[in-house]
């Protein structure tokens, strides 16, 4: 798990990286948040992000919002860090597309149980997008057999898109993942196969 700090105080900063190796993160650490975007721009897309509010150049709000304004390939926690404590800083930074908020002076306690419940978050998220890509994946199999599909109303054989006729079984496991097991239903039993078997036992019976 990834944890990219941008806080423009050494102090902080530098405690909360000892902080987060302790506790087993990689570690990025930035001193603003021009810093913090070309880091990710250069490919260091962290996990969860605690940004200090508060920074020369680009502060942390910007910040956010431009990592909400880019797709990555992967979500990415938004922890926001500052002396702002009041009750419309916290509803300007999670409008603004943070996901929690800590004022400093913050708690070691209250930064893991937040950050625990990050990583939980991002759990989800990933395996919502898991099932999300395999249910597209399932659809677009299912999609393969939708529209007509020209079939003979005598031989029960299907006419392909080169203009090909083809058993059903041969014609379904081409378009998609199906796979038949042959077996007699009790009607062609009745009908087809019993008559049968009784004319060659009958057949066997005369010689």
């Amino acid at each position: 798990m990834t944890i990219l700090i941008a806080e423009d105080d050494s102090v902080t900063r530098k405690l909360l990286e000892s902080i987060l190796i302790r506790w087993g993160y990689v570690v990025i650490v930035t001193c603003d948040g021009n810093e913090a975007w070309k880091a990710i721009q250069d490919g260091n897309v962290p996990d969860v992000a605690i940004l200090d509010w508060i920074m020369p150049r680009m502060d942390g709000l910007e910040l956010c919002r431009k990592i909400r304004s880019k797709h990555f390939n992967k979500p990415i926690y938004i922890i926001m860090l500052t002396v702002k404590g009041q009750k419309n800083d916290i509803i300007e930074g999670l409008s603004n597309g943070a996901d929690d908020y800590i004022t400093k002076p913050f708690d070691r306690d209250e930064l893991g149980a937040r950050l625990h419940a990050g990583v939980r978050i991002l759990e989800l998220q990933m395996d919502l997008a898991n099932h999300i890509n395999k249910l597209e994946d399932a659809l677009s199999k299912v999609k393969q057999l939708q529209g007509l599909i020209p079939i003979c109303s005598y031989c029960k054989k299907i006419r392909d898109d080169r203009n090909y006729w083809q058993q059903v079984e041969e014609y379904i496991t081409r378009h998609s993942e199906a796979k038949f097991s042959h077996g007699v239903c009790p009607e062609c039993y009745k009908n087809i196969v019993k008559p049968d078997l009784e004319k060659i036992l009958a057949h066997k019976d005369n010689r």
